[in-house]
């Protein structure tokens, strides 16, 4: 410690320096008044639908000054060759995150977990629940924090990105067992409308004698306009009990979509209204009272749970959005400003990004207090650090249907996990498939969905890569997803689809394993290359290629080789990829069996039916 400053230069036990503070201090808290709602008898609501749902608004709400904190500041002097990860998922794609900036608000593509990995061997979490931003850019390296009562930070040694991932999770929590079929096939998409329907697709995969273990009932599962009800409509679902006893008769689980946001007028709201457990739009409900998070459990209890569902899609976790709407993509700036204020209108500033971490800690604690026979599984668009100790998985949002975004993707998952998350997934196939010029985000390739051969090549490549995550789910909205919406045995888009489905259950006992060392040792199986080949620096900056668990070493091909946009044929585009084979261990392809020495890049075969593995 400078004595004069209180800048830390952090050593290991031999002494050699891992990281630092500059040296005129690098901590700075400076004072902020902070601004809280006050809504009253002149605030008014206001309803609007967009393609992320039901959002209720309100309107003549004045803010008044609650109190004094500050906007804090950590800086750092990260060194040449360093390589940073983690801080959540994030839509951009950012791999090793030096000489980039972060900005770690809640959004539906954007995950917030405020923990950073080195190659060098720490860690850094920032314990901050407000609005974040992380530079390491012109503008200096640093991590800032807008609305905080201190600074509150922690340094962890490792050296092994594993031992630091312990760590965090020794601080936050630790991440209880899944069911196992959580580990097999879910099949999902926007949206099966009726008992019916939901049937028919489970009896279809076992009569083509395809593994699945969970389909997801989407949203608008409700009565009419009511939003967010936690009941299924009489006309569509007439028994929901005998529904979810049909599927497990046949071998499958039901996972349901679940809203905090509630549209005025149905009986859930009415009782969240009666008790005063609403957010100031008086719709949303208020996740950090502990018995509104009761109350919302007995009603999803009484809805859903005791018909048999099985588990939970917590969406729209944020669970405020500001930008989901126009032709053009707001600048970072722009979406960092108005979906930041959207959240202040109705959340403390200090824990604008803290709503999914108590909303999943109530379906979690709601259910285990029900019954210890059937674990908790929840899936959720937001995250938080500690967010694991409630058995979440979250997904990456509402992606769009491209190669590009595919790309990214890769990335983010990485980051996710390194952040000290263990189980992360996406919509297989993009959930935008389609493109309308009007709203921005609605920017899939694909106009002609399933039917456009460029797309079945794309949905093929994204499934082997699923295939390979923590959870394996396809999912979306534009176009069916059923593997037999791409062909029929003896064609070469389905056939693919099975090959991967197969594999993936062949897999099963070996990932299983997996998720009890995940609980029972903090391990990671979605594993970014630096993990387990933090002594190669090669492996500092590959992003798409990365380890799950200890023994393979997965690499998704992610160009078309076959078909472009449209259906249009691809020509001498050989069917390689190249995989660079990390030093210090020996490898051996899958398929093969051939012998590789590690150091080297090579050309490994990828036809359609074939990830390099």
């Amino acid at each position: 410690i400078q004595r004069q400053t209180l800048a830390f230069t952090y050593c290991d036990n031999q002494g050699q320096v891992l990281t630092k503070e500059p040296a005129r201090g690098g901590k700075t808290l400076d004072p902020v008044d902070v601004l809280v709602s006050v809504f009253d008898e002149s605030t008014t609501t206001e309803s609007r639908e967009n393609a992320d749902g039901v959002r209720i608004d309100a309107r003549n709400v004045r803010q008044v000054v609650d109190r004094r904190a500050y906007h804090t500041k950590l800086e750092f002097e990260w060194a040449e060759g360093e390589a940073l990860y983690g801080l959540g998922s994030h839509e951009e794609g950012m791999f090793n995150l030096r000489g980039q900036h972060q900005y770690l608000y809640q959004q539906n593509m954007k995950a917030v977990v405020p923990a950073l990995v080195s190659t060098r061997g720490y860690g850094i979490i920032l314990d901050s629940c407000s609005l974040m931003t992380f530079h390491d850019d012109a503008f200096g390296s640093y991590l800032w924090s807008d609305v905080d009562d201190e600074l509150d930070y922690y340094f962890l040694y490792g050296p092994e990105l594993d031992q630091i991932v312990h760590e965090i999770r020794a601080l936050t929590g630790y991440s209880p067992m899944l069911p196992k079929w959580a580990f097999g096939y879910i099949q999902s998409k926007e949206r099966y409308v009726t008992q019916a329907e939901l049937l028919n697709v489970v009896r279809e995969y076992r009569r083509r004698q395809l593994p699945l273990d969970c389909i997801v009932l989407d949203w608008k599962s409700w009565t009419g306009d009511l939003w967010g009800q936690k009941s299924f409509d009489p006309e569509r679902f007439p028994d929901p009990s005998q529904m979810s006893a049909g599927l497990h008769a046949l071998n499958a689980s039901l996972m349901i979509s679940i809203w905090p946001i509630m549209r005025p007028g149905g009986a859930n709201w009415q009782e969240m209204k009666k008790h005063g457990h609403l957010l100031g739009n008086q719709a949303t409900y208020n996740a950090f009272s502990a018995s509104a998070r009761a109350c919302y459990w007995e009603q999803a209890n009484q809805g859903l749970f005791s018909h048999g569902v099985d588990a939970w899609w917590c969406d729209c976790t944020e669970p405020f959005e500001a930008d989901w709407k126009g032709a053009v993509k707001p600048e970072p700036e722009e979406r960092l400003r108005i979906n930041s204020e959207e959240s202040k209108r109705y959340l403390d500033p200090e824990l604008i990004n803290a709503y999914s971490l108590l909303h999943s800690q109530g379906v979690y604690e709601g259910q285990r207090r029900v019954t210890s026979e059937k674990r908790v599984v929840t899936l959720t668009r937001s995250a938080y650090l500690g967010q694991q100790r409630y058995a979440t998985v979250t997904w990456s949002g509402d992606t769009a249907a491209s190669w590009e975004t595919f790309r990214r993707q890769i990335a983010d998952g990485l980051n996710f996990c390194a952040s000290g998350m263990p189980y992360w997934t996406l919509d297989i196939g993009g959930y935008f498939v389609k493109r309308k010029p009007e709203l921005w985000f609605w920017s899939g390739d694909y106009d002609e969905g399933v039917d456009d051969l460029g797309y079945r090549e794309l949905f093929v490549r994204w499934f082997q890569y699923g295939a390979f995550l923590p959870m394996f789910r396809a999912h979306g909205t534009d176009t069916p997803r059923e593997i037999w919406r791409f062909g029929e045995p003896g064609e070469p888009f389905y056939d693919a689809l099975v090959g991967a489905l197969h594999l993936r259950y062949r897999l099963l006992p070996y990932i299983y394993s997996l998720a009890g060392w995940t609980t029972q040792h903090d391990y990671t199986m979605l594993r970014a290359l630096p993990f387990d080949f933090r002594s190669d620096p090669a492996t500092y900056v590959i992003r798409d290629q990365y380890m799950f668990g200890p023994a393979l070493l997965v690499n998704p091909v992610t160009r078309p080789m076959l078909y472009d946009v449209g259906s249009r044929p691809l020509a001498g585009i050989a069917q390689t990829r190249p995989v660079y084979l990390p030093a210090g261990a020996g490898w051996y392809n899958f398929w093969t069996g051939q012998a590789y020495a590690g150091g080297q890049t090579i050309q490994a075969d990828a036809p359609l039916d074939r990830l390099p593995l």
